[in-house]
């Protein structure tokens, strides 16, 4: 009998994760296939909670809404920078920019726009408010050695 994907379970699989233009922006296919513990995690629960009821040798494609996912863009994560800031950088929109938060962690913000005087940095996650096309092969489901 085959073990159904939930609480509890360690899955193997293949994921891509696609724009729905087809664009892909993560891929295992071509690699080895990741494992995980539902709930360690390692996928947003939007994610988890789509595989639900899965078994072993499916493979599907699951479309992921932005509330379930990365969530939708929030306008307070866009912010503007004098351009003597970026002097030393040939700016692009679209460039990714590693910035230092208030406990000087990494964070990733985009180019969103720029000009002489102002640089506009979005700091939303790249794929808030986007639908994910969350193509799945399962390879493996057992259920989780706990410690």
């Amino acid at each position: 009998m085959s073990i159904e994907i939930g609480p509890g379970t360690q899955v193997t699989l293949h994921f891509e994760l696609r724009f729905p233009s087809g664009e892909v922006v993560d891929s295992t296919f071509d690699y080895e296939p990741a494992t995980l513990v539902i709930g360690d995690g390692n996928l947003l629960p939007g994610f988890e909670a789509a595989l639900f009821g899965l078994t072993s040798g499916v493979r599907e494609t699951l479309v992921i809404p932005p509330e379930k996912g990365f969530g939708q863009p929030n306008p307070n994560n866009i912010h503007t920078m004098p351009a003597e800031q970026f002097s030393d950088i040939q700016l692009e929109k679209g460039l990714v920019l590693s910035f230092a938060d208030a406990q000087n962690a990494e964070l990733p913000g985009v180019v969103a726009d720029f000009d002489e005087q102002e640089v506009t940095i979005d700091f939303n996650h790249p794929l808030a408010g986007k639908d994910i096309h969350f193509e799945v092969e399962v390879i493996n489901v057992t259920p989780s050695v706990t410690h």
